[in-house]
């Protein structure tokens, strides 16, 4: 068959799709890989993806273009590899991926690159359609789309009734972005909130399913964990602060990225939603004082 019959037939693949030679050199991107990572083939085709452009990165935060890339590992032992990463999109944002690679061979089988596959984390999809819902109920904040403090009050309700009836722990993370009066002044109001969706999507990707995120207010945000043990609070809490570390919002001049403070506690049965971020925030605030960039939780 002609080559452009299996060109046309893969970029009319729903997932993503790329080839890079054995330097890492990309030279074929699909209309999937366009749509999943919002960058068009002529932005990327020719580059290397060691110039970490998607900036890969694993559930800890690790930049896997710059360290330990599975890509690069396949091209040199030809063991094909899979894996859940997180890719960093045109927009600023992460998003959860399922990739598979596999190496690309000539015909006296030598590899001369290789093949990424990657799918969106459909599992996210469910809280997406979610917040969308939420929008035509009043609960969503309306730059972000994550749910307002109405929302956070009755996902609250929820899981403290769990924790009085059912022995259900959960614990809620109060997240604040570090120097973002300094972003505001420096870049300007919209900048700022295309820094705003950006952490928002990114705490929203970094998080399990179960769990809920909300804007707090200004540049904070809660999120409300349950089904959790100390260590497993301190897993998710570390996840989205490392997370949006790694997360960069593309401007004309650079990129421009931003760290924000944690602080958590798990709830108690006589909690209060005033009472139990007022101890998050007090803790939060813990984690300012330590420099910012950190996590403070009352996890004991």
């Amino acid at each position: 068959m002609p080559q452009d019959f299996y060109k046309d037939l893969i970029d009319s693949l729903y997932d993503g799709v790329y080839f890079v030679d054995a330097e890492r050199n990309l030279t074929y991107w699909n209309r999937g890989a366009q749509r999943i990572s919002g960058y068009s083939a002529d932005e990327v085709l020719g580059r290397s993806c060691a110039d970490n452009l998607l900036m890969h990165v694993d559930q800890t935060g690790t930049q896997l273009c710059l360290s330990g890339c599975p890509l690069d590992s396949t091209i040199k032992d030809g063991i094909p590899r899979e894996a859940e990463v997180f890719l960093h999109h045109k927009d600023g944002h992460r998003v959860p991926v399922s990739i598979r690679i596999a190496p690309m061979r000539d015909k006296a089988g030598r590899i001369i690159g290789a093949v990424e596959i990657f799918t969106d984390n459909s599992a996210k999809l469910d809280i997406i359609h979610e917040l969308k819902v939420l929008k035509n109920m009043a609960l969503a904040d309306p730059l972000t789309g994550l749910g307002n403090r109405r929302f956070a009050s009755l996902e609250f309700e929820r899981a403290v009734t769990a924790l009085r009836r059912f022995q259900m722990p959960f614990g809620l993370l109060f997240v604040d972005i570090d120097n973002f009066k300094d972003v505001n002044d420096t870049y300007g109001h919209e900048v700022g909130d295309r820094v705003l969706v950006m952490v928002a999507k990114t705490l929203t990707y970094a998080l399990r399913s179960a769990d809920r995120v909300s804007r707090w207010g200004g540049e904070e945000f809660i999120a409300l964990v349950p089904g959790v043990d100390a260590a497993m609070f301190r897993t998710v809490a570390e996840r989205m602060r490392r997370l949006v570390e790694t997360t960069a919002l593309p401007l004309p001049d650079g990129l421009l990225r931003v760290t924000v403070s944690v602080g958590g506690s798990l709830a108690v049965a006589a909690d209060t939603l005033e009472s139990l971020t007022e101890r998050a925030d007090a803790l939060m605030y813990r984690s300012k004082n330590a420099g910012r960039n950190c996590t403070t939780l009352d996890d004991a």
